[in-house]
């Protein structure tokens, strides 16, 4: 697994997919709260005048010289949820990022976050 205070070191380089296109830049990571590991990171897509921030897990990805490759294609990404850029993803939408991948979504006993912003 990808150590949290590695991936952080990636901010703004880029995403590229399973066959090595570029989807955009790492703009964040989020963490599994249950286990304080990096889960999901944003990535900044679109054009410079409209960006928006789309949601990949981290699992299966691989960090290379200047970028990290998700185990996703450039189509499924692009096509996960998604929020602008000065947005902050609300708890109520977390499970549909999970549904996107065909991910299993687990909050906390008590309805907990499974993500958060590191």
């Amino acid at each position: 697994m990808i150590d949290s205070a590695d991936i952080r070191e990636w901010r703004t380089h880029d995403v590229i997919d399973s066959d090595g296109r570029k989807i955009g830049s790492l703009e964040a990571v989020y963490v599994d709260t249950r286990t304080d590991e990096p889960a999901v990171a944003t990535v900044l897509v679109g054009m410079p005048t409209r960006h928006r921030l789309v949601f990949v897990p981290l699992s299966g990805a691989v960090v290379g010289p200047g970028y990290v490759q998700v185990r996703y294609s450039k189509t499924a990404v692009k096509d996960a949820p998604s929020m602008g850029t000065d947005d902050v993803l609300p708890a109520e939408d977390e499970k549909a990022v999970f549904s996107h991948y065909d991910l299993p979504y687990e909050p906390g006993p008590s309805g907990e976050r499974q993500l958060a912003r590191r």
